[in-house]
């Protein structure tokens, strides 16, 4: 898919789900709160953008919005803790949840990846909002 977007194919149909800002301006902006950082994400996307969606945001019991992401049919949610600062790679601050059903999450687990070892200690709990 991401080949297809590169070479300008399908392009059209290419959206991004904008979910996170870190720099604005040549200004890092890891260090504000997730909050922060949404609230100018959010300035920066209002209004129309073609190919440009702002990924919604909810402040709610995470296990009701999960069962309602899987029965929309969305890949998971990624749940993150209020307050806290931008950090890449895993962190306690952030946890992914994918939907078991979701078409991308099926065909996930049953790709080849070429390591046992990777096989053997898969674990997939459940589901997103759009598609990463």
């Amino acid at each position: 898919m991401f080949e297809l977007i590169r070479r300008a194919r399908h392009a059209e149909k290419a959206v991004l789900c904008a979910f996170d800002l870190i720099e604005l301006d040549g200004q890092d902006l890891r260090r504000l709160r997730i909050e922060q950082r949404k609230a100018k994400l959010a300035k920066l996307v209002r209004g129309p953008h073609p190919g440009i969606v702002l990924n919604e945001h909810y402040e709610d019991d995470g296990e009701i919005v999960f069962h309602h992401a899987c029965k929309l049919g969305c890949e998971g949610i990624v749940s993150k803790r209020l307050g806290s600062t931008y950090r890449s790679g895993r962190s306690p601050h952030w946890v992914k949840v994918k939907n078991p059903k979701a078409p991308a999450v099926k065909r996930e687990a049953e790709e080849d990846w070429g390591s046992t070892r990777w096989i053997k200690n898969r674990r997939v709990t459940a589901v997103t909002r759009g598609e990463y």
